[in-house]
């Protein structure tokens, strides 16, 4: 079983999500990353499904060069995600 890669992204417009992350194959300027499970971390650290206001879906495909970075969540970060997802 492939061991899932939970990483927070720094979007280019500054929004923070923590999600299951996984590379995809993709042709040049079609969506190449996609998440799981992607939640906004609240500047009071609480996590928020993303786009939860308008989508049942938990997956997305996103574009690469939509991402600024991409870093390691701090463990307790990481626990509370891992919490949510149960």
């Amino acid at each position: 079983m492939e061991k899932l890669v939970v990483k927070i992204l720094v979007l280019m417009d500054r929004t923070l999500l923590i999600s299951q992350i996984e590379e995809t194959g993709a042709d040049i300027g079609e969506p190449d990353c996609k998440l799981t499970e992607p939640f906004v971390i609240q500047t009071d650290g609480t996590l928020e499904p993303w786009l939860i206001d308008i989508t049942n879906n938990n997956q997305f495909m996103m574009s690469s060069d939509k991402i600024l970075t991409l870093v390691d969540p701090k463990p307790t970060l990481l626990e509370k995600y891992q919490e949510l997802m149960g």
